[in-house]
């Protein structure tokens, strides 16, 4: 389980963004609070900075003419199987969000990428 760096996620490739979107889910959900070796830093902050996150990788979804439940949209949703929070505080929304997102994190991110076969370009993307 990863959360691409953000200035990624409008590059990434059909299946790699289909399967953030699945992993943000499960993490929104019963996944939350759960130890992930790769993402255990999501737990050090809100839960409304993973929703941040998700709503770039939604977006980026529906730019690309696919249909993300709209209730994923609400911050307190944690998918059909799992109860909603009682309230998310908003946090103010940072670029990076999460500032474990920074440009060691990036690199990491297009090494993966590149064992995959998927080459970004430094320039093809903005560092936010």
């Amino acid at each position: 389980m990863r959360l691409w760096h953000q200035s990624l996620i409008t590059k990434l490739p059909r299946q790699q963004l289909l399967g953030q979107h699945r992993e943000v889910t499960a993490l929104r959900g019963n996944g939350w609070g759960k130890k992930h070796a790769t993402v255990d830093y999501v737990f050090a902050h809100s839960p409304y900075k993973l929703f941040q996150y998700h709503v770039l990788v939604m977006n980026e979804m529906k730019r690309r003419g696919y249909h993300p439940n709209a209730t994923w949209y609400d911050p307190s949703y944690r998918g059909q199987r799992c109860l909603p929070y009682n309230k998310v505080v908003p946090c103010p929304l940072t670029i990076p969000i999460y500032p474990e997102h920074d440009s060691t994190y990036l690199q990491e991110c297009l090494e993966n990428l590149a064992q995959k076969g998927i080459i970004i370009s430094p320039d093809s993307y903005q560092i936010k």
